[in-house]
């Protein structure tokens, strides 16, 4: 059962997995938009293996998702605020410095702290979003109306569909979402990801039509890489098994 603690007003979930084996290093998973720790992370098999491969694998459910407390005020969700959640996690758990990984929103998230709180992060893997973080991820206004209409089968729009769909399956709060997406896609500046000098890893699916290609944003950043996911979209790179093995060869290249 996942653990809990409270930061800026919230009840926030988390699971602490030990690595196989000897003590190994921390690495810290962040969840995407309407996603959840054991949806984004278990599910797909990233947490297990994590844990295989010698890493100590600590994921969070973000606040107004999962078995984390919920708000309806679209202020509390700036991805500064959700980035100072995960910091308070680290802090909880006294790990001084760990890999950050985020896919998606969680990868927006990732960003966010490692321009706030620097000393934290060791390595970062930016999934699901490449250049899209810099240039918007497109008009998500539908997404918004599809979460909260009433009856799902009034949604005209592909993409609201698919997010209303995602929505009802992981059993969220729809109205949090709704929220959540107001203010959470703040952009990240060029400027700004310059100063991001921890090895990164930017990985996004060929067939992704949210992120954005991984290679434009890797070249804004001093000390990062691409990797084209193939053959995936935003919705399947997660759980692809080149994915994993590439983000594992990236880690065990950058310990901590």
């Amino acid at each position: 059962m996942p653990h809990r603690f409270h930061h800026d007003g919230f009840e926030l979930a988390y699971v602490d997995v030990p690595a196989e084996g000897a003590p190994g290093e921390p690495v810290l998973l962040i969840h995407g938009f309407a996603s959840s720790h054991a949806v984004n992370w278990v599910g797909p098999g990233w947490v297990s293996t994590l844990s295989k491969a010698g890493y100590r694998v600590v994921a969070l459910d973000n606040r107004g998702h999962g078995l984390s407390s919920k708000s309806y005020d679209p202020a509390d969700y700036y991805p500064d605020r959700m980035a100072a959640d995960a910091a308070a996690l680290l802090d909880h758990l006294a790990i001084p410095r760990a890999h950050i990984m985020g896919y998606s929103m969680g990868a927006r998230i990732a960003a966010f702290m490692a321009l706030a709180f620097p000393d934290k992060v060791a390595s970062l893997i930016f999934g699901g979003l490449g250049i899209g973080l810099v240039d918007g991820v497109g008009d998500w206004s539908p997404i918004a109306s599809a979460l909260v209409a009433e009856d799902p089968a009034t949604v005209t729009d592909p993409r609201g569909r698919a997010f209303r769909a995602f929505a009802d399956q992981t059993r969220s709060d729809r109205h949090a979402l709704a929220a959540c997406i107001e203010t959470s896609r703040v952009l990240v500046s060029a400027g700004d990801l310059a100063r991001i000098t921890r090895p990164t890893l930017v990985a996004v699916g060929t067939k992704d039509d949210i992120g954005g290609a991984a290679e434009p944003l890797a070249r804004l950043m001093p000390n990062a890489e691409s990797f084209a996911i193939e053959g995936r979209d935003h919705m399947l790179a997660v759980g692809d098994r080149t994915f994993k093995a590439r983000a594992l060869e990236f880690l065990r290249d950058h310990p901590i």
